[in-house]
């Protein structure tokens, strides 16, 4: 193996003499230092369920209900109404969302209710907390995937659609009766 002299990255290789048993090739390792790069993007949005999801949808109803669409005569009124209308819901979103980063370590199961128990657990710093916190992630976590379940199911309703999504498991290929510890492996054993 060649390697380019002045590369820094690339010097820290180690040529085993003592390794090549039988072969007259000596193994070589080498070690390259890597980075971990956290590649972290941002998207605006609304919690689902939560009041500002509300208060945006009663804004775009109220802003939509308030135009004027008594003169959609021609294509230019009626671009100019659908204008409008995309004005309103951009401001009514801009107004009612947040900036959210989404990392490697993002759940999509996460919900008020988790950020809310890490909020007093970090705030408390008490065992009680703690546990008040697992336990509602816990919870969180189940209805989750029981809600995902669920939508598999109705969406196809065959139940072999839940099997790639759980995953197979595999199912022991002997199963034994037992009387008092021991196997019957005869008829009279039984």
């Amino acid at each position: 193996m060649f390697l380019q002299s002045g590369l820094d990255e690339l010097g820290n290789h180690i040529i085993h003499l003592d390794w090549h048993l039988t072969s007259n090739h000596m193994l070589l390792t080498i070690v390259i230092p890597t980075v971990e790069e956290n590649i972290n993007s941002v998207k605006r949005s609304i919690i689902k369920g939560s009041k500002e999801e509300k208060s945006f949808i009663k804004e775009v109803i109220a802003s939509f209900r308030s135009l004027n669409t008594s003169n959609l005569s021609n294509i230019p009124s009626l671009e100019k109404i659908i204008g409008d209308f995309a004005d309103i819901v951009a401001e009514s979103y801009e107004k009612y969302t947040k900036n959210i980063n989404i990392t490697k370590h993002s759940k999509s199961l996460w919900d008020r209710n988790c950020s809310s128990a890490l909020e007093k657990y970090r705030n408390m710093k008490n065992l009680k907390n703690w546990k008040l916190f697992c336990h509602t992630v816990k919870n969180t976590k189940r209805s989750f995937f029981d809600s995902k379940i669920q939508e598999i199911a109705n969406k196809k309703q065959e139940p072999w659609e839940l099997m790639n999504w759980v995953n197979k498991q595999r199912l022991s290929a002997i199963k034994m009766f037992k009387y008092n510890g021991l196997p019957c492996l005869e008829i009279n054993d039984l």
